[in-house]
């Protein structure tokens, strides 16, 4: 009823979940992960259990196949209805089938990913993934790649009674909100036409608002960026006094307000930022 991807950054030091299904809140479901532990998803008549069950023994150092094994062997209830996807923060990723899922239900596994889905279009919907995701060695942020994936599994049919939702869930050690959080990123679209395509527009809205900006694009706060910054500010209501510390403390007035504090860095402005303030 679901396909997924679970995977870690080629850098290593992230680890996330893509889903999407004919389900409603699917990613209050599916998906979890431990920053520099490993990620899990968990579905078709899903054990949500498997979630801490599986970080607790990716915690201990177990390998994410044997984690899997251990989380079969340990069920209680329909195993042959499973099924789930697990990485751990380095070696390959490990997936599990049951046999009674319902059809097309398979997954393809390799180093740092796996790939999972039950009640599919047909077995293109992993392939397509898998392919999709090997070739993205080029994206160096996580959640972009794990996204394309998605969209892949998506566009080859995906979950075959339709579309509803999906989530996309990615842990870094201290890359979330602030550097006070391990949660880099966390999106759901729970009810929605086509929630891969909305997902996306999500992603773009999250990175404008809380990526940290590329220091070798900033724009120095002075001569006419510094002028126009000032007069802007003014305009909306945050006028700057003559220092450059006044006008660091102005612009993070405003950007506060704008939900763009990630993106201050003192004695300068991010190009993203200046153009909000323009559109502003």
């Amino acid at each position: 009823m679901t396909f997924s991807i679970v995977a870690r950054a080629a850098a290593g030091d992230a680890l996330g979940v893509a889903v999407a299904s004919k389900f409603l809140g699917v990613g209050a479901a599916v998906p979890a992960a431990l920053a520099d532990v490993g990620a899990v998803a968990t579905q078709s008549y899903a054990n949500l259990a498997y979630r801490p069950q599986a970080l607790a023994l990716l915690g201990t150092g177990v390998p994410a196949t044997e984690t899997v094994a251990g989380l079969i062997a340990a069920d209680a209830g329909p195993v042959d209805h499973r099924q789930v996807g697990v990485v751990g923060a380095e070696g390959p990723g490990a997936t599990f089938t049951g046999p009674a899922c319902h059809e097309w239900a398979g997954g393809a596994a390799g180093d740092g990913f796996a790939i999972q889905g039950n009640m599919l279009a047909g077995p293109q919907v992993v392939e397509q993934m898998r392919r999709t995701w090997l070739a993205g060695t080029g994206q160096t942020r996580l959640a972009y790649r794990l996204l394309d994936a998605l969209r892949a599994g998506d566009e080859a049919g995906g979950d075959r009674r339709g579309r509803q939702s999906a989530a996309l869930l990615v842990v870094a050690k201290g890359q979330g909100y602030g550097g006070t959080s391990d949660v880099l990123v966390d999106l759901r679209v729970d009810d929605h036409p086509e929630p891969v395509t909305e997902l996306a527009r999500l992603l773009a809205l999250h990175s404008l608002y809380f990526e940290r900006p590329d220091p070798a694009t900033l724009l120095g706060l002075d001569g006419e960026v510094g002028a126009e910054v000032r007069e802007r500010l003014a305009a909306l209501g945050h006028p700057a006094g003559p220092a450059p510390a006044e006008l660091d403390e102005a612009l993070a007035s405003w950007a506060g307000v704008a939900n763009l504090e990630e993106r201050i860095v003192a004695g300068k402005i991010d190009p993203l930022v200046l153009d909000q303030l323009r559109s502003a």
